[in-house]
């Protein structure tokens, strides 16, 4: 398999892209590494201990088999990577992995990076206003390219609350990338975009700085890195995915 190494600042993690196949499809996968098993919050898998997260780009023709059985493809897309399902939390997008964005913010001891890839064209949304049409039954959906997946990694320990609000404030950090891009919704233009209809995120806590941390919101410093890096990482990932 192809690779392509990204360099992080983060001791105990690599990550790198990965070109290979599943069931004759070809896929681009962020694969993050870390040399003993991490605590992650994901808004897709919910609570896991793993050793491994990541991002994968799958083309158009491999979405109606994904959206039709998702489960088949969960537990065979590790088994590509030689990685046992359990061991791994990951994210699934349209978008292409070679326009990850990557930003890296330290302050102190504390380091945070935000990696984020970004597709708007097609299902931008205004969050509390936009009418939703997808009704889900038995885990099936309408494919939409699109989304804006966000894994956000820190040498930190978080607490299990500590992650959740993690997403809030990196949530709230996406938002002000859109609005400072201007990026309309698809389905009301009159109206600034609050996200995509299918945004996910993974937040993985780090493992060796004393204390666990209580609170990374936006009166402190992890969370300002927080917000900081993924403001930025968004921002450019949009940009190089959309021009």
């Amino acid at each position: 398999m192809k690779k392509r190494e990204i360099l992080l600042k983060l001791e105990g993690t690599e990550a790198k892209i990965i070109y290979h196949t599943y069931d004759g499809f070809r896929l681009k996968t962020l694969l993050v590494s870390f040399g003993e098993k991490r605590r992650v919050l994901s808004t897709w898998d919910g609570y896991k201990e793993v050793s491994f997260v990541a991002n994968t780009y799958n083309p158009p023709s491999l979405w109606e088999c994904t959206h039709k059985n998702y489960q088949v493809f969960k537990e065979g897309f590790p088994v590509t990577l030689g990685i046992p399902p359990r061991e791994i939390a990951f994210l699934s997008t349209g978008v292409d992995m070679d326009n990850v964005a990557v930003c890296e913010k330290s302050y102190q001891e504390f380091i945070v990076c935000c990696l984020a890839t970004a597709g708007v064209k097609d299902n931008a949304q205004r969050m509390g206003v936009d009418p939703a049409s997808w009704v889900e039954k038995d885990g099936k959906f309408v494919s939409i390219l699109g989304t804006i997946n966000i894994i956000l990694l820190t040498n930190a320990t978080l607490s299990d609350g500590a992650m959740a609000r993690a997403i809030i404030t990196a949530t709230e950090a996406k938002v002000a990338a859109l609005q400072d891009l201007d990026v309309r919704s698809t389905f009301s233009p009159q109206n600034q975009a609050t996200g995509t209809g299918t945004d996910n995120m993974i937040v993985v806590s780090g493992k060796g700085l004393g204390k666990t941390l209580r609170c990374p919101g936006g009166h402190t410093k992890i969370g300002e890195l927080i917000g900081v890096s993924t403001k930025i990482a968004v921002a450019e990932a949009i940009k190089k995915q959309e021009g």
